[in-house]
């Protein structure tokens, strides 16, 4: 861990599940209520600083969180993201997308196409809700 890390010094996070090796946490957007980050504990930056265990350990987990967002909320596409330019900690973004959200087909920081809709948005939320605990028991039974 180094001092100045966010992901290894969070000052909030909606953690949903954790083990010693890594975090599912649900992130806050607005406009984005599929939106889940898997977090490597240890401040590592890369996949290949990891040994094959952990390795398909963290696989295990990526595919777990996708899996239960689909079957949750029906997304159009699960977009997973692993940049670590700007926080060079590891760590994926999983994120249910849909064709008529505010930013399809960009990616979901890229330029706004339109704008949101407020009452799918609120149905989102709650298959967000149930993605969460979808995702923490199949994790939890599976680890």
């Amino acid at each position: 861990m180094t001092n100045n890390c966010v992901l290894c010094h969070p000052e909030s996070e909606n953690v949903i599940w954790k083990n010693n090796s890594l975090r599912v946490i649900r992130v806050s957007d607005p406009n984005f209520p599929g939106y889940f980050r898997v977090i490597w504990n240890s401040h590592i930056s890369e996949m290949s600083d990891l040994t094959d265990e952990d390795r398909t350990h963290l696989e295990k987990v990526l595919l777990t969180v996708e899996k239960a967002l689909r079957e949750a909320m029906q997304p159009d596409k699960v977009n997973w993201a692993q940049f670590g330019n700007m926080v060079p900690h590891l760590h994926w973004h999983i994120i249910a997308r849909y064709r008529d959200d505010s930013h399809f087909p960009e990616s979901i920081w890229g330029v706004q196409q339109r704008k949101s809709n407020p009452e799918k948005l609120q149905i989102l939320r709650q298959k967000a809700d149930h993605a969460a605990e979808l995702i923490a028991s199949r994790l939890t039974a599976l680890f």
